[in-house]
């Protein structure tokens, strides 16, 4: 399993962000989960099932695509695409709920829950549920249900129960709250398969080491097309799990930069947005320590994405340290912006991306032409654009 870092510490920290602070009785629960992800992190055995699943069911590893259309025309920088849209169940989710599943079974576990926003996390749940045998719930935020319908069928064909959420937004952040109620509810038969970098301790460490496979795949794949590492490591950032999951396994290589995209919605100046990064300050939600959107009493505040997956006012904790040590630099797209891309990459390149892809290729857009031919890019396309296109018609049919 990826043992790249030394982050985080036993306790879970991220420097100052991370950690947990939840109630007693789940606590006791989380260092349950935690005592034993410690124990097959490093079990051989486990290591062997988790890759093989990967490769055999998953289809890893995912190609590296040098998009040599989208290049020549932007006239800057090489950009290369890793394409998590080509897993099985069309993004990167379902890497970590492999490794999930994996250690819910060696815990006895038989029923699973999950949230899921823009419903891709759900879908990867309720696929490794059935591959294992599992009960699967998912608790889905009644506005994103409306938004990802394609999606919540997906789950439901694959035998999961999807309990709407009516609570709040109605989305995502909202989700969450419901899966850790039933946590609490019903722990000793229960699983929750948190789908993000996200959560009190072991969960921000579990899902990134999951999830590094993405960036220890690009760098063999980039090495042998180009001959070294990449400039520049550029993947959208809600919860975080495509972003870490491509920037971790090169947090030591100084010279390669990461650039986390935020949606920006209908701009910073306005409340619909999800810039947690960029607009947050440093708060608790959810159990842990990160930047967060919040209001004067240190509630979470309402937030906004075009992109069902990006909308929740909290960040992954290692992302925070990152941007609080200065490891990355987190930048915003907005919603108009992240719709030109969509279509841009889908006419010039035959690639339809997720919506919360198309934040990442939308700021590739931008960067791109301002740097000198020589440099190398690699994007994170972390999920394919099927769920989105009945959404993005909508929008545009309302436009002209």
């Amino acid at each position: 399993m990826y043992q790249a870092s030394t982050l985080p510490d036993k306790q879970g920290y991220f420097g100052e962000f991370g950690g947990s602070f939840v109630p007693p009785n789940l606590q006791e629960v989380l260092d349950d989960v935690a005592r034993a992800y410690l124990e097959y992190r490093n079990d051989p055995e486990f290591e062997r099932e988790f890759r093989d699943l990967l490769q055999n069911y998953v289809g890893r590893p995912s190609i590296l695509y040098y998009a040599k259309r989208l290049t020549e025309k932007l006239g800057g920088a090489k950009i290369y695409l890793k394409r998590e849209d080509l897993n099985h169940t069309g993004a990167h989710k379902i890497n970590n709920t492999i490794g999930q599943v994996l250690l819910a079974k060696r815990l006895g576990k038989k029923r699973v829950i999950a949230e899921t926003g823009a419903g891709q996390h759900g879908v990867a749940t309720a696929t490794a549920c059935a591959l294992f045998g599992m009960e699967c719930i998912i608790y889905m935020g009644e506005e994103d249900i409306k938004r990802q319908a394609l999606n919540v069928f997906r789950m439901e064909l694959l035998g999961a129960k999807v309990i709407p959420v009516t609570s709040g937004t109605k989305t995502l952040k909202d989700a969450v709250d419901q899966a850790l109620n039933d946590l609490i509810e019903n722990y000793k038969t229960t699983y929750y398969m948190l789908g993000s970098a996200v959560g009190p301790h072991p969960y921000p460490l579990m899902v990134r080491d999951f999830q590094s496979v993405i960036g220890e795949e690009t760098k063999t794949q980039i090495t042998k097309a180009e001959g070294r590492l990449p400039d520049y490591l550029i993947a959208c950032v809600g919860g975080g799990s495509n972003a870490i999951g491509l920037f971790a396994p090169y947090y030591k290589d100084r010279d390669v930069k990461f650039i986390g995209v935020e949606p920006g919605g209908k701009g910073l100046e306005t409340p619909f947005h999800a810039a947690t990064l960029t607009k947050g300050k440093k708060g608790q939600i959810h159990g842990f320590k990160c930047y967060s959107l919040e209001d004067e009493k240190g509630e979470p505040l309402p937030v906004y994405s075009i992109a069902a997956g990006l909308d929740y006012p909290g960040v992954g904790p290692e992302h925070s340290f990152y941007k609080e040590t200065g490891r990355a630099e987190y930048v915003t797209v907005t919603d108009d912006e992240a719709l030109a891309a969509f279509q841009e990459l889908s006419k010039i390149e035959g690639i339809i991306p997720a919506l919360e892809s198309a934040h990442a290729i939308a700021y590739t857009i931008k960067l791109a032409p301002t740097l000198p031919q020589d440099q190398l890019i690699i994007v994170n396309l972390s999920g394919r654009g099927d769920k989105d296109v009945n959404q993005v018609a909508e929008i545009l049919r309302g436009k002209f």
